[in-house]
């Protein structure tokens, strides 16, 4: 079982969130209609399957109702950070960038 660390309401178990998505999608910008077409498909059902760390939202619907980004290995699980969703992420030890 997971335990996702809130940045709330401390560590919590995974049963009280809900996955959102993919934590790197940025949406389209508002264009031609032609390629708003095109990046919404992508955007909208287009999607990577990584292996290793990556960046996700989760939803903490059983706790503070907060939407919370988890940098997890979907290779092993393991949880990396949590931040709070609309703030910036503190820096990693793999030596990623904000």
């Amino acid at each position: 079982m997971l335990v996702i660390n809130c940045p709330w309401c401390g560590p919590r178990d995974m049963e009280e969130f809900t996955y959102v998505g993919d934590g790197t999608l940025k949406r389209p910008e508002i264009g031609s209609e032609e390629t708003d077409q095109k990046a919404w498909y992508e955007y909208t059902y287009i999607r990577d399957n990584p292996r290793g760390p990556h960046l996700e939202v989760w939803h903490h619907a059983a706790g503070c109702r907060q939407h919370v980004r988890v940098k997890r290995d979907t290779l092993t699980h393991e949880i990396h950070g949590c931040w709070p969703a609309s703030g910036e992420m503190a820096d990693t030890t793999e030596g990623e960038t904000k």
